[in-house]
């Protein structure tokens, strides 16, 4: 998909690499707080002399998250209505919205456009979606759609009223043994799943891991994950440092800590440190070659006797901790309404009266 423009015309002249970029640019990067550009900046593609463009669309910065992030005709897109803040970090905000014309409750996360190019994040970011469209599994948190404004980029995922497994842990202190194997069967499919696709998913943890109202799993939060071919190596440090400082079992893998080289069985150590915490049982290995890994090595293993590594048959009964009446979460904190002033798309429609929304 090229530039969204509302006719055809000449793709954007790509400068000699290097060439400053426009004062446009250096007037966004302002607004979010970094200052004006002190020089060229690497991945943008501007012509040297171009007069400010009057507004949107921008196109030389739209293709920077083309195609995974597809600019919405304003005649099409989403009326979202605002419900609630989930959750707001670095990364960005993630929303609770209602899809009017879909009925569906919906997350939302929101990244500002300057703060992706501010911290070199936009291939991530773009990894992310990719991989989330190519993954279809039973226990993965879906995407539902991705797109971008004049300003931010928008990623659109199922809201989980359920809530996530740490929260449940944290609720339920250690689980009962069956209920471990479960979920761990349960994990161990998803993660032969995306190793055998040629995905490292880098951020297993309880947090990342959502029930849905039948209690059973779905791992979410593609934004640390990346395409690694089977039998590579990467060395890209990653991981949630303000979750490694707040829990004494780390779970990044020593070798990604250190520097690397690592490959998929960093994932495994993170599942063994989740088990770890779920159970209380001798589960970690710090050899990556040691570690169970393969399929086999857990439809083998005595802790699995009796167990049936199939999505199907595990999602046939629900799970009775999960699905036990929880307290009343409190409400969520209104939102203020001028942060969202300049979001691209509707998220103050107002909702048909007298509809029960789900969530």
């Amino acid at each position: 998909m090229g530039a969204a423009s509302s006719g055809p015309g000449p793709a954007p002249v790509r400068p000699p690499q290097g060439r400053a970029v426009g004062p446009w640019v250096r007037a966004l990067l302002r607004r979010a707080g970094s200052g004006p550009a002190p020089g060229p900046v690497p991945g943008l593609a501007l012509a040297a002399e171009e007069p400010p463009l009057p507004g949107w669309p921008l196109p030389q910065l739209v293709s920077l998250f083309l195609p995974e992030f597809p600019v919405r005709p304003s005649g099409r897109q989403q009326q979202l209505k605002i419900l609630g803040l989930v959750a707001k970090g670095s990364f960005g905000t993630i929303l609770k919205v209602l899809d009017c014309g879909r009925e569906k409750v919906c997350a939302v996360k929101v990244m500002p456009k300057v703060e992706v190019l501010r911290r070199d994040t936009l291939k991530q970011c773009k990894e992310e979606v990719s991989i989330q469209r190519q993954v279809r599994h039973p226990f993965v948190h879906g995407l539902g759609d991705s797109w971008q404004g004049q300003r931010h980029l928008f990623i659109m995922c199922t809201y989980c009223s359920t809530g996530d497994l740490h929260a449940l842990w944290r609720a339920a202190g250690c689980f009962a043994e069956a209920t471990v194997r479960l979920f761990a069967a349960e994990l161990v499919l998803v993660l032969v799943y995306l190793h055998d696709l040629g995905i490292v998913h880098r951020d297993v943890k309880m947090e990342n891991i959502l029930l849905d109202e039948r209690g059973h799993l779905k791992l979410a939060d593609f934004g640390l994950s990346r395409h690694l071919r089977w039998g590579e190596r990467a060395h890209t440090i990653c991981g949630t440092l303000q979750y490694m400082a707040a829990h004494p079992l780390i779970p990044t893998a020593p070798e990604v800590l250190s520097g690397g080289p690592y490959s998929h069985a960093a994932d495994w150590w993170s599942l063994g440190v989740l088990l770890f915490a779920l159970a209380s049982g001798e589960l970690l290995c710090h050899n990556p070659l040691r570690r169970l890994r393969y399929l086999h090595h857990f439809q083998d293993h005595p802790f699995f006797r009796g167990v049936t590594f199939d999505a199907d048959l595990l999602q046939k009964d629900p799970v009775a901790v999960a699905v036990a009446p929880r307290p009343p979460e409190p409400p969520s904190p209104t939102p203020d309404p001028s942060t969202f002033d300049d979001f691209d798309c509707d998220l103050t429609a107002t909702a048909p009266p007298d509809r029960p929304w789900p969530g």
